[in-house]
């Protein structure tokens, strides 16, 4: 919202000595953001004046065209001696057409300095000594027109040599204001103006003085079909000009705002709605067809807006219509068969209230944000409306010669605003800060709050304006506000005594450190997948993956749902990688998936003015959906590059299992590999499905060709994923560190003959559960097919290394705790001691 200074100063006195940044004070302290304050025409100066034109002469040139030799009165002040013009006069060349003897401009003369700069002085064009120059809008920094000079009207007071700066508006600062969503009511000058008189303590005139009257509908025929507009007033005027010109200080105030000038009847409406904070639309009341109805849209309707755009409707969207279908989109965009033409002579005027929550879904659905839907997507004064429609109908019988149709319709009634009851003493109690309840009450009645004292408690009914204010604390903000933040000293809270970490992010600690030990470098990525997303991973339908949860406005449409499964986003990071020339990576995230609850519920939505009920708190909980912590990482490319210790080593499928591995054994836990009941993205003959504790925790191993193909990956690229949850519940809970024993350790090799399908990790599990609490560690270091193996079949070597903490363990003991290994791994996996 940009507000100029002197637009302000009408509602409310602001001092002369006041400047912008003083009064940008003020309002920043009363909670709006002031982005910058604007001096409008600060490098504009020097003698710039009024001239009547005396006479001119048209003189073509050479090269095609055609300019003024002008004589122009300036005034005694600045005239120079003619022996045509006895007041005399001031000669200039000028390259404009649309003036003629007898009209009003705007002269610079030698030495005034003009918008960007640029000095006037007398110099030497088109064979004549021009002694300044005539002014166009944009030479004066007041707006952008430079078709033509600026012609004043006859009737504007000034005379040769005045000062036009006044009545042009040339100086003056301009605020530019981010106003929040909660500050709806200052998306005016009317509520600008407000706040400032409250700061400044000063006396404020609101704009704002008929009060809406009982429903009347002797005017045109208006029918409100859908709760989401609770009130409409229509106003007419008939037979307005419609050549008559918007005059220069509606313009300029309107070029101050942000906005263009486009024609009188539209400069109106716009005009007041920047005054009011209430949108205005203006329709050619002969291009309306039957009655008015506000409804909402049917199935197949369309629209095209005023920006020349055909629009699809939906059921939501809230439509104003005439017998002829759709004419605009409610508080938002009008439409083009009924908009205000050049020959318009009757115009209606709209002044409605509409559900701003309503209007801002369709702002949303149509990407169509504009002046009134900004206003109305926060809110509008209601009440705001029956003077708007009526200060917008009087400026046009003023300025256009218009005459205000004695019938007029309202059409519903302005909404009732809820009453509050707090104690008198909870601004002091909630702030931290003394607030008197005097000054309590002169705020609130200040903001336009209703206030009545009842023993120690305060009655409390708020302003149409203000529908922010709900509950309670929203009156407690409110005195926050006005009293500054800034007073409120700042206590930092005592942090209660705690525990430290929770055992989870204990755990989530130790495996974070453990894979970037590892090599791995962690990256962040947007949450978000899209179905194709799923189908290019080989995702099977039916499976938890599948059922997605949709966000309701999401970043982008192209990936409109929450992911479950970490892959895509880091597929992404390694395609942004290598199109830059870094291809050798191993990346990995830490990160929430999102599963779908069964039949997918919505949560519900509920009002913001009180507590939700115990039902809609179940509703939204039974509707947030499962939210594992997942771990994944991608490799691709080279593990270690090729340099003078040798040949490249490839990242590879080794290196996404070394990845889950060291995940594992930073939270006390090994992982035992298998063969996947489902490999899904990937390859089948090069992945493996991942157990602790007999729970399936995750899936690692080479992707699927396919995969790669369709997401453009380098060839062999290896993941891995892991379900983090499922990891923790069978992690440790603790440990004993052992006492190192001083006894030697025992050795024992075996190697058994097992089927080739066989995965080494059931073999080395089946070991360690037979060998007992003797066994210190098990490690693999032989894999071999062929020669006197028999076909189908492997075989696999392991080390079993045995200790006991007290004693020197026998051959005897070292034996039968190897041949018990053996028994339950012939029992477990159908494994045979190899003969040599």
């Amino acid at each position: 919202m940009r507000a100029p200074m002197s637009w302000l100063r009408e509602y409310t006195a602001i001092p002369e000595e006041v400047s912008g940044r003083q009064l940008a004070e003020v309002l920043i302290r009363a909670g709006l953001e002031v982005e910058t304050v604007d001096e409008v025409g600060a490098g504009v100066g020097g003698p710039i004046t009024v001239g009547r034109i005396l006479r001119y002469a048209d003189e073509p040139q050479k090269n095609g065209k055609v300019i003024r030799w002008v004589q122009v009165d300036v005034g005694p002040e600045h005239n120079q001696p003619h022996p045509d013009f006895p007041q005399g006069c001031r000669e200039l060349v000028c390259g404009a057409h649309n003036f003629t003897e007898g009209d009003l401009v705007v002269v610079s003369l030698p030495g005034s300095v003009l918008a960007g700069g640029f000095e006037i002085s007398a110099r030497k064009t088109y064979g004549h000594i021009s002694d300044g120059m005539i002014c166009a809008e944009d030479e004066l920094g007041i707006g952008q027109d430079h078709t033509g000079i600026i012609v004043l009207p006859a009737d504007s007071g000034l005379a040769p040599g005045d000062d036009p700066a006044q009545y042009l508006v040339l100086r003056d600062e301009v605020l530019d204001i981010d106003v929040s969503p909660d500050m709806g009511f200052c998306l005016s000058i009317r509520g600008l103006a407000r706040e400032a008189a409250i700061g400044l303590e000063l006396v404020y005139d609101d704009v704002v003085k008929l009060p809406t009257p009982a429903e009347k509908l002797d005017g045109y025929p208006v029918v409100l079909e859908h709760p989401d507009c609770p009130l409409f007033v229509a106003v007419r005027v008939n037979g307005i000009n419609p050549d008559a010109p918007t005059p220069m200080w509606m313009k300029r105030r309107l070029a101050m705002s942000g906005m263009r000038s486009i024609s009188l009847a539209v400069d109106v409406t716009n005009y007041v709605m920047l005054l009011t904070g209430q949108p205005l639309h203006g329709y050619d009341a002969n291009a309306l067809t039957g009655p008015i109805v506000v409804r909402k849209a049917r199935a197949g309707e369309q629209v095209t807006t005023l920006d020349d755009t055909l629009r699809q409707l939906h059921p939501d969207d809230l439509l104003i219509t005439d017998d002829t279908g759709p004419i605009g989109i409610a508080g938002v965009m009008g439409g083009m068969t009924t908009e205000l033409g050049e020959r318009t002579a009757d115009v209606l005027i709209e002044a409605a209230n509409f559900s701003s929550r309503s209007i801002g879904w369709t702002l949303r659905r149509h990407n169509l944000p504009s002046e009134a839907s900004k206003r109305f997507h926060r809110g509008v004064d209601p009440a705001a409306a029956y003077s708007a429609a009526h200060l917008a109908a009087q400026l046009l019988v003023e300025l256009a010669g218009g005459v205000l149709d004695p019938r007029e319709t309202v059409a519903g009634a302005v909404p009732d605003v809820p009453t509050q009851i707090i104690p008198a003493e909870l601004p002091s109690r909630i702030l931290g800060v003394d607030v008197i309840p005097e000054r309590v009450n002169w705020i609130l009645r200040k903001s336009g709050v209703k206030v009545a004292a009842d023993g120690g408690n305060l009655q409390l009914t708020p302003p149409t304006w203000r529908p922010d204010l709900r509950d309670p604390y929203d009156y407690v903000e409110e005195v926050g506000r006005k009293i500054g933040f800034d007073t409120i000293p700042s206590v930092p809270p005592i942090a209660p005594p705690g525990r430290g970490y929770t055992r989870a992010q204990r755990l989530r600690r130790a495996v974070n450190r453990a894979v970037v030990d590892a090599g791995f470098t962690e990256v962040i990525t947007f949450p978000f997948i899209s179905e194709q997303d799923l189908d290019q991973l080989k995702v099977p339908p039916g499976t938890e993956h599948r059922p997605l949860v949709r966000v309701a406005n999401p970043l982008a449409e192209t990936s409109p749902f929450l992911r479950t499964t970490l892959l895509p986003g880091l597929i992404g990071a390694v395609l942004r990688n290598t199109s830059r020339g870094n291809d050798d990576l191993a990346l990995f995230e830490s990160g929430s998936v999102f599963f779908a609850r069964p039949g997918n519920p919505a949560a519900p939505i509920p009002a913001v003015d009180h507590r939700p009920s115990d039902a809609e708190l179940a509703a939204i909980k039974a509707a947030i959906p499962s939210q594992p912590r997942h771990l994944a990482a991608i490799l691709s490319g080279a593990w270690r590059r090729a340099g003078w210790q040798g040949a490249a080593d490839p990242a590879d499928w080794r290196m996404a299992f070394h990845f889950a591995e060291a995940a594992a054994g930073a939270v006390g836990l090994e992982l035992v590999r298998s063969a996947p009941a489902e490999s899904g993205g990937f390859h089948p003959g090069r992945c493996a499905e991942l157990s602790a504790g007999g729970v399936v925790v995750g899936i690692a191993g080479e992707l699927h060709p396919e995969v790669v193909a369709a997401f453009g990956l380098p060839a062999r690229t290896a993941a891995v994923e892991i379900d983090l949850d499922a990891l923790f519940s069978q992690a440790p809970e603790g440990g004993n560190i052992a006492a190192i024993s001083t006894h030697p350790v025992a050795k024992e090799d075996v190697a058994l003959v097992v089927s080739e399908d066989t995965p080494v990790g059931a073999v080395a599990a089946a070991l360690r559960e037979g060998a007992g609490e003797l066994l210190e560690s098990l490690s693999l270091f032989d894999v071999f097919t062929g020669g006197s193996v028999p076909e189908g079949k492997k075989s696999v070597a392991f080390a079993l290394r045995f200790r006991a903490p007290d004693r020197t363990l026998t051959e005897a003991e070292a034996a039968a705790a190897r041949d018990a290994a053996v028994a339950q791994a012939a029992a477990r996996a159908g494994a045979e001691l190899r003969a040599f």
